[in-house]
């Protein structure tokens, strides 16, 4: 069971989460539990590292952000003895979670779970920190933001569970984002490759980290709402959204949906550069440098040169990195030869996911046909096997998302609570 910030966010909320817990082990189940710090303290801390020495070394930055989950999980456990329940804590580098690479941004290499398993065979619940590990070296690590959701995936694996479950502040995966479609629906399953598609192209549902390393492990996610009343049902009576393998699914035998569901992406930027040389090499000069810096680039348009061997280059990146990308370019201005760069961060990413659209034609031409009837202009495009992506102006994120949902028909009956 992994719980997020807001429900660590004080001793009233640990509390209810230790019911939560205690209920499952009451249930007969052995449970480990995953906490993340309490809401606002990662910043907190990483607020204090930036004060004390704005060129930190990142090993001393992770010793220092590693003590938010550790507060939680002592809290956590201390709460669980209070209700009569067995529960330990165990930090990062008692288990030990081994982690690779560079501090800050470390990932989970092995567990070492034996020692674990057995106390939790005797009725122990453990409590175990989030988004921390050990390094070779022996040093503390963290495993950058939103790390917690892979440590309860990776825990999960070494534990060989049952299920993962995510508690969020949303009960389960939605078609698109309720607050802008009322009558959007939760869906009772996805599997691995849509949440990963949803969680890249803007839902904030899950870390895709974790979604991946969910699918590589082969663990089934649950993902529900942390903030259910005391004397509620437990988890495995209260379903949340279940993310599972595609022969699972299968399995399932439900009615193939065409579309799962929709997201939105409002991070986007757009770089044009004007009149590139049309020949070998010259896109190579525009994204090398971009790669070597980790700019992330996502859709990318050639177009077809208006005069003989000139062509313009359209491309997206994150909005975070969009000045960074801009002087980058404009430093090989010369190497790669272009007129002028034209920048718009006043787009938004709108896609379509499901793995339906394998075995369907038309999904693309359905996308199209419902943005052009309610006037919104495609920028650009990009597809997958089992997604489309579009750009459009971020004024009509809402209305096209709003269009999509019913377009697909996955508008429910009744709007959601």
């Amino acid at each position: 069971m992994k719980f997020g910030g807001t429900s660590m966010a004080g001793t009233e909320r640990i509390r209810r989460v230790a019911n939560i817990v205690r209920k499952q082990q009451a249930a007969g189940h052995q449970v480990a539990v995953v906490v993340s710090a309490m809401a606002g303290e990662t910043d907190r801390l990483v607020n204090f590292c930036r004060e004390a020495n704005p060129l930190y070394d990142p090993a001393e930055y992770d010793v220092v952000v590693a003590s938010g989950e550790q507060v939680t999980s002592g809290l956590l456990a201390l709460t669980l003895q209070a209700m009569g329940c067995r529960a330990r804590s165990w930090l990062g580098w008692q288990l030990p979670i081994h982690t690779a690479e560079a501090h800050a941004k470390a990932r989970i290499m092995d567990i070492d779970a034996e020692t674990l398993i057995e106390a939790m065979e005797g009725g122990e619940v453990a409590v175990i920190p989030g988004f921390q590990g050990l390094s070779a070296e022996g040093r503390i690590t963290t495993l950058g933001r939103g790390g917690s959701d892979t440590s309860a995936v990776a825990v999960a694996a070494a534990l060989k569970a049952d299920r993962c479950d995510i508690y969020t502040d949303v009960d389960g995966v939605y078609t698109t984002d309720p607050r802008i479609v009322a009558r959007a629906r939760k869906l009772k399953y996805v599997t691995y490759e849509e949440m990963l598609e949803l969680a890249s192209v803007g839902a904030k549902v899950l870390q895709t980290r974790s979604v991946s390393l969910a699918m590589k492990e082969g663990v089934r996610v649950q993902v529900l709402s942390s903030f259910i009343d005391e004397d509620a049902p437990p988890a495995d009576d209260l379903p949340g959204t279940m993310i599972v393998s595609d022969d699972e699914m299968e399995g399932l035998q439900m009615e193939s949906q065409l579309v799962t569901g929709i997201a939105h992406d409002k991070n986007e930027a757009r770089v044009v550069l004007t009149r590139v040389p049309d020949k070998p090499g010259a896109v190579s000069h525009i994204f090398s440098p971009l790669a070597e810096a980790a700019i992330n680039v996502d859709m990318i348009i050639q177009n077809v040169g208006r005069d003989k061997g000139e062509t313009d280059v359209t491309f997206t990146v994150p909005q975070a990195d969009l000045a960074r990308a801009q002087a980058m370019l404009e430093d090989k201005r010369e190497a790669i030869g272009f007129n002028r760069i034209i920048t718009d961060s006043k787009v938004a990413k709108i896609s379509v996911v499901g793995v339906g659209m394998r075995s369907h034609a038309g999904v693309a031409a359905t996308m199209f046909r419902a943005l052009a009837d309610r006037g919104i202009n495609v920028q650009a495009i990009s597809t997958s096997e089992i997604k489309i992506s579009v750009l459009i102006d971020e004024d009509e994120t809402e209305l096209a998302v709003r269009v999509l949902h019913t377009a697909y028909g996955l508008d429910a009956d009744e709007p959601a609570e």
